[in-house]
């Protein structure tokens, strides 16, 4: 009889160290001076070089920011068509763009790769991904995980996890306890549908509609998997224009990332008690995706809302008198935007106009 091996159980180790060989590259890209090599892999260094020199930072009571989130059934749409170098962005994106809702500067990322089996190829392609992202928000991948589960995961099947550390200044923190009736909320635009709400889409897509990934939408030239593969936009660049330029407290009062439960259930996580944000319906243009997918469906508009962003990806609550300059800076990092509501005295929810 012969001797099992971890291989014969589905795991096979000589794959796997082809696997990791091709992701360093992907990581050394990411890197600034204040990750700190460490031979041995087993963690990632990074430096809060506080005290001086030309990197540092020069925080007084800095605070450690820290969230983590996955890309949902997104995944799902990415294993149809056979693409997998965009979940990587939506992975960073999902946890960036909540840790600068408090004013953070992203620092280092971590990712969770869960497969079913070794596949070097596949692993390349999203770690890439991963990679990019980090770039485009200035933080450092400084390390990960690669899992493979033979007997959890079917075959092609894989699920992401992602964490990122940031950090801010105490006495610049937003916590959105400053808005005030008078404030204006600023939305700026989203790529398209993120990575929320794949649950229904596919629903309605691919079983409801009977669509392929690769059949043509029909409000413009690309295929059903690049629109819905569309990754999610990170906000990290123009929002640390934005808070560098002006003294936060007495201008941007909070930030909200419009993820599952739309507008009106993000913005009320940011809100104190007395206030409300009231949005006007229809001062933004809605993107057609939304559209689309709502006609596909036979939808509610009140379950579009509640489930999507329609269009905005992020709110700023900020002062009126800034509202413009801010949309002006806004514009000139190509990030579109619109006044979409206003803060009065309430209970601290969000609501239409």
């Amino acid at each position: 009889m012969a001797k099992l091996t971890y291989k014969d159980s589905g795991v096979d180790l000589a794959t796997y160290e082809e696997s990791m060989s091709r992701l360093p590259r992907l990581m050394r890209r990411t890197h600034c001076p204040r990750v700190l090599p460490w031979a041995n892999g087993f963690a990632g260094l990074f430096k809060l070089d506080f005290a001086g020199g030309l990197f540092a930072r020069n925080y007084k009571e800095p605070v450690l920011v820290s969230c983590t989130d996955g890309v949902g059934t997104k995944l799902k749409v990415a294993q149809l068509l056979g693409r997998h170098d965009t979940v990587g962005i939506d992975l960073v994106a999902m946890c960036v763009n909540d840790a600068i809702c408090c004013g953070a500067e992203p620092l280092f990322f971590l990712d969770y790769v869960a497969m079913a089996a070794d596949d070097p190829g596949l692993l390349e392609q999203i770690v890439s991904g991963i990679s990019q992202g980090c770039l485009d928000c200035d933080a450092a991948l400084v390390g990960g995980e690669t899992a493979i589960m033979p007997d959890l995961y079917q075959p092609g099947d894989y699920d992401l996890a992602g964490f990122c550390v940031g950090i801010v200044e105490q006495s610049r923190m937003l916590t959105g306890a400053n808005s005030s009736p008078g404030d204006a909320v600023i939305g700026i635009a989203s790529s398209g549908i993120h990575s929320n709400g794949y649950s229904l889409v596919r629903k309605i897509v691919l079983d409801h509609a009977g669509l392929k990934v690769n059949d043509k939408v029909d409000f413009s030239d690309q295929s059903v998997g690049d629109v819905l593969l569309t990754p999610t936009r990170l906000y990290t660049r123009p929002v640390r224009d934005v808070l560098n330029h002006y003294k936060v407290k007495s201008v941007v009062h909070g930030i909200a990332h419009i993820t599952g439960g739309g507008l009106h259930e993000n913005l009320a996580r940011v809100l104190p008690d007395n206030v409300d944000a009231e949005i006007f319906r229809d001062s933004w243009p809605i993107p057609p995706v939304f559209a689309w997918l709502q006609k596909l469906g036979d939808v509610e508009d009140d379950e579009m809302f509640r489930v999507f962003n329609m269009g905005i990806g992020l709110t700023l609550v900020v002062s009126d008198y800034y509202a413009e300059s801010i949309q002006q800076q806004l514009t000139s990092q190509g990030f579109e935007s619109w006044r979409i509501g206003r803060i009065v005295e309430g209970s601290g929810e969000g609501r239409w106009a």
